[in-house]
Order: structure tokens, then C-alpha cells, then sequence
């Protein structure tokens, strides 16, 4: 009836197929680890940015003043100068600032003006709820016009006419920095 060769799959064609299989099977779960791992960087970075939009958005809206909203001198005089930082007889406090150059003491140079008690605040000093972050501003003046002719001023000075503002966000082994530039829309002021 049935010769030897029709009687099925022998054992040690068996064990090939599922060696074959097995090693497969290995792979794909491999990479698809590899793919869940990875998977919630993006989502983190874009939190990231998300973070860094607000914080950014937060400086290009405090005022851009040459002198102290406070000031009490007339139109064209100036009793109390803006600086960088907050500077006596500014009230000193939380944020939000009452010009941009009061988030940094100095130009160029980062500073965690966002954290309150160590962890990242809005603009009402509540504390985010989000873990793993931290952030940075730099506020840097900035020459514009023909020839990067410095507008203003000069140099470090804090009563520029344009201002790079750049916040930058540090996650997981990572960071994000976002530039935004704010010019003075009044230059006399």
C-alpha cells in the first residue's frame, strides 16, 4: 500500500523545523523589545519640546523694557534701569519677571530661572507634574541691521534693542533647545 517514503515527516525533520522556527520566533520578540524600548523616547522628547515651547513662550512674553516698569520718571528719563537679574529696588520674587533680562544675572549665561524648590514650575510657581526634566534659559543680545551692526548699547549690556532667548531642556540622557529672539518694539522705552 504506502511505500517507506509516504508515511510523513521523520524526527529529525521535526526538530529542524522547530529549530527554525524557534530562531525566528527569538528575532522578531528581539526586535520587537528593542522597538517597545525606543518606542517612548519620542514621546518624551516630545514632551520635551512641549516643555520647552511654554517656557520660551513664557520669556518672549514678559516685558522688554530699557527701563523698570516701576519707574516713576518721566517720558525719555530713566530713574531706575533695567539690568540683567533683578536688581534693587525690583521686587524680588517668583515668576513672572517683569522684563526678560530678569530670568539671567548676566548675558549669555544659562541659568535654571524655571525651577522652584527644585523642580520645573509654571508661571505661577506650581510645580509641573512632570518627572525627569529640567530647563535652562539664556537671554543673549543680539546685533542686527546692515553688518550686524549691534542695535542699542553694545556688547553685554542689558538695555540692547534684540534679544536671543534660548531655553533649553535636558530629559533622560538627551536635551532639546529652542531659540526665539525678541526685539524691542519701542526703542526709546
Amino acid at each position: 500500500m504506502y511505500s517507506e517514503r509516504e508515511r510523513g515527516v521523520t524526527l529529525i525533520e521535526l526538530i529542524l523545523f522547530i529549530m527554525i522556527v524557534g530562531i525566528a520566533l527569538a528575532a522578531i520578540v528581539g526586535v520587537m523589545n528593542i522597538t517597545a524600548r525606543s518606542s517612548a523616547d519620542p514621546v518624551r522628547a516630545k514632551q520635551a519640546l512641549m516643555i520647552a515651547e511654554g517656557l520660551l513662550e513664557e520669556v518672549q512674553l514678559a516685558g522688554f523694557t530699557k527701563c523698570d516698569p516701576s519707574d516713576d520718571g518721566g517720558e525719555g528719563s530713566c530713574t531706575i534701569p533695567e539690568a540683567w537679574g533683578q536688581v534693587a529696588p525690583e521686587p524680588a520674587g517668583p515668576r513672572p519677571y517683569d522684563n526678560i533680562n530678569d530670568y539671567v544675572a548676566q548675558a549669555d549665561t544659562a541659568v535654571a530661572a524655571f525651577n522652584v524648590g527644585g523642580v520645573l514650575a509654571d508661571a505661577n510657581g506650581r510645580a509641573l507634574n512632570v518627572s525627569g526634566y529640567t530647563a535652562t534659559v539664556a537671554v543673549t543680545p543680539e546685533a542686527v541691521g546692515p553688518a550686524g551692526v549691534q542695535v542699542g548699547s553694545g556688547g553685554a549690556a542689558a538695555d540692547t534693542d534684540m534679544l536671543r532667548i534660548r531655553v533649553t531642556v535636558f530629559f533622560d540622557n538627551g536635551s532639546l533647545a529652542l531659540d526665539g529672539y525678541r526685539a524691542r518694539y519701542a526703542p526709546g522705552n
